[in-house]
């Protein structure tokens, strides 16, 4: 089993390096100490398992899985006992509770071997049967818990966009463009799927194919029978529909 311990603790990553080499049949094949490291050596090096921490700079371990899903097995090593329900609903194979022992580490191997045998020969494992990297992230959220940043990955490149950057999103296709000033950024994500991650207090569904932030309406203006155009406060244009306008009024009280 090829393993990938991802954790900005390099005591942490110590320990498990420590107690993996003492198991048969195991090779760490690569340490991270972020995730931004974690995505990459995902993509190179393709290995069975990630030992993966939560809270980290720069990614955090949920983060992390959304930009490699599907692909290894997961196991969530972590100080903090709240994100257990939520590592279970992204279907992480085990949660390993800091500090833990040999034994406890030899235990989750052993489901990890387990869901690696019942894949198909030479295909990643699945994150979930039917649901996108994105659903599972917002799963992993969990009700009520909406993003402050949302994480788009280009090629070998990874984004970071904070929420209160962004103007306006726009559906095309099985994508999401993410508009931010001049700039803008593809998210393969249904712009269904990625508004239910963000705060309704700042952000509203003006058309089926735009999601636009309330503090960069500058004004509505009559566009066609029935349907208006949102000019924001740099001047763009974003198209308002019949039911998007009825949103705004009721957001905006009347």
């Amino acid at each position: 089993m090829r393993v990938a311990i991802v954790d900005d603790e390099a005591l942490a990553r110590s320990v498990l390096r420590e107690y993996l080499a003492a198991l048969p049949d195991v090779e760490v094949v690569a340490e991270c100490a972020n995730g931004f490291e974690a995505v990459k050596v995902v993509a190179e090096l393709q290995p069975d398992l990630l030992l993966l921490d939560v809270q980290m700079p720069k990614l955090d371990g949920f983060e992390v899985l959304e930009l490699i899903a599907p692909g290894p097995a997961v196991v969530f090593v972590t100080a903090y006992d709240e994100f257990a329900l939520r590592a279970f609903e992204v279907h992480a194979v085990d949660y390993l509770l800091k500090p833990f022992g040999r034994e406890r580490l030899a235990e989750a191997l052993v489901r990890v071997r387990e869901r690696l045998a019942a894949r198909p020969a030479g295909t990643p494992l699945p994150a979930s049967k039917d649901a996108s990297a994105g659903a599972l992230a917002a799963e992993a959220r969990g009700p009520g818990h909406f993003v402050s940043r949302v994480i788009v990955r280009d090629g070998a490149e990874i984004h970071v966009i904070p929420v209160e950057q962004i103007d306006y999103l726009e559906a095309q296709d099985d994508y999401v463009a993410i508009h931010v000033g001049a700039k803008s950024w593809l998210k393969q994500q249904p712009l269904s799927e990625l508004a239910t991650t963000l705060d309704p207090e700042h952000f509203v569904r003006v058309h089926r194919s735009y999601l636009l932030r309330l503090d960069r309406l500058a004004r509505l203006e009559p566009y066609a029978k029935d349907s208006r155009v949102a000019v924001l406060t740099d001047g763009r244009e974003v198209p308002v529909s019949r039911g998007g306008y009825q949103r705004l009024r009721e957001r905006m009280g009347g």
